[in-house]
């Protein structure tokens, strides 16, 4: 019997450490950002803008974000898929057969 060995990556996840320093890190960010904005020497309008174009830039980040990893995810699907066929076909094939 032909044994063939899986590539199969092992799913990473993150530490609750590192979650929540992201998490930390990210509320940092926001807050400073925010109150650098709102103590800024300029009309209110402009602080509004500043404050609308950081919204918009953390959406974009965050939309980025998820599109990166839909798409790595979709090719490790794919990539899956044609590992276990190509599986198959060599459990499959037995090249002592006779071939007709």
């Amino acid at each position: 019997m032909l044994s063939v060995m899986s590539d199969t990556p092992v799913k990473q996840q993150s530490t609750a450490a590192f979650h929540g320093q992201a998490v930390a890190s990210f509320a940092v960010a926001m807050v400073a950002t925010s109150i650098g904005i709102f103590r800024l020497n300029a009309d209110a309008w402009v602080r509004a803008f500043l404050a609308i174009a950081v919204l918009y830039l953390v959406t974009s980040a965050f939309t980025l974000a998820k599109v990166i990893r839909d798409r790595q995810e979709a090719g490790q699907i794919v990539s899956r898929v044609d590992q276990a066929r190509l599986d198959r076909l060599l459990a499959e094939h037995d090249p002592f057969a006779e071939k007709l």
